[in-house]
């Protein structure tokens, strides 16, 4: 099978030779393993199935340590995250001020480059165009998160009306994108605490839910398969999101849900992306232990269902030899 065929295989349940693996690193983790004695080549024999294009271009520095986004939103990464960082400013620090701010144009340019390069990947690899901070996210970044919670109690119509204004700006970026011929729309929104929601179950029905639809929809009847990046407890909304016609929830993380329930509970319906923690074992596990239980998921879903990898870019902390376990387990399953 070519990589873009067992991607395919698995998230269709029809028995992939091997389960396909991902590995994605953070900044840190880069330098740290490609110092690493054989990290790097490692690495580059492991690979990767998919390729992947965002769709939003990156952000622009400000000045050291300082990025601005598309959206004009400063990330600080002063501090220990040096892939993400904290915002530093509000762009909408009250209610009041929404209609004064201008949304960024659609990136219509980025979008086609990046589209048309992903179509010249097809043939091997499973292609993904990527919205990342596509609804949640984007929306706590310009008015902070803990006001955004307090918005959808207090002032509802306004947490409307601004996450309604960021799908049709994703859709518009969407409609643009699937002009081209791609396999999948990856989103990225996180929505999860390490125990239950950040907004909760309701709260998430009442103004996540209705964009997620419109977004999905739109994906799907151009005949490509939704993915939907998720950190945390999200448990409460799984079935929400397979209503709506969710193909790969990403992120599966072990601490939090039981990959055997699940691997009988999703079997047919729900593929998922992840299952090796970036919490609670790379950075802490042997070599051996890594490799055993990395061996032990993959077998696992030996029928499909999985797309086997960390479950979130490698961070920092983790040992670049637990690392190479993973990967060496992953190359040599049979």
């Amino acid at each position: 099978m070519t990589d873009r065929e067992r991607v395919l295989s698995a998230i269709n349940f029809t028995h992939p030779d091997v389960p396909p693996c991902q590995c994605s690193l953070t900044g840190q983790m880069r330098d740290k393993l490609f110092a690493y004695p054989g990290g790097k080549e490692c690495y580059e024999k492991f690979g990767s199935p998919t390729a992947s294009a965002d769709l939003i271009p990156p952000q622009t520095p400000v000045k050291f340590e300082y990025d601005r986004d598309w959206f004009g939103v400063v990330w600080n990464k002063t501090g220990a995250d040096k892939d993400i960082g904290v915002i530093d400013n509000l762009m909408i620090p009250d209610p009041e001020d929404f209609e004064d701010y201008a949304f960024p144009p659609v990136p219509e340019e980025w979008i086609r480059k990046n589209c048309a390069w992903l179509e010249t990947q097809k043939k091997d690899k499973f292609t993904v165009a990527s919205l990342g901070f596509s609804l949640f996210e984007r929306a706590w970044t310009l008015c902070g998160m803990e006001n955004l919670l307090c918005y959808m109690i207090v002032e509802p119509e306004f947490a409307h009306a601004l996450l309604e204004r960021i799908c049709d700006f994703n859709l518009r970026c969407l409609d643009i994108a699937l002009e081209y011929d791609f396999d999948a729309v990856y989103f990225g929104d996180d929505w999860g605490q390490q125990h239950g929601m950040i907004m909760g179950p309701g709260h998430w029905r009442e103004f996540i839910k209705p964009c997620l639809e419109k977004m999905y929809s739109r994906v799907k009847k151009a005949g490509r398969y939704v993915i939907q990046h998720s950190c945390g407890d999200n448990q409460e909304v799984l079935e929400d999101l397979m209503e709506l016609g969710l193909d790969v929830y990403q992120t599966f993380q072990p601490e939090i849900y039981d990959l055997h329930h699940y691997q009988k509970v999703f079997k047919g319906r729900l593929s998922i992306w992840g299952g090796i923690s970036t919490q609670a074992e790379l950075p802490s596990k042997t070599p051996e232990e890594i490799k055993a239980l990395t061996t032990e998921r993959l077998e696992l879903f030996r029928e499909g269902g999985l797309i086997a990898g960390p479950t979130h870019a490698v961070p920092g902390d983790v040992p670049p030899e637990n690392l190479i376990a993973m990967m060496e387990a992953m190359m040599d399953f049979r």
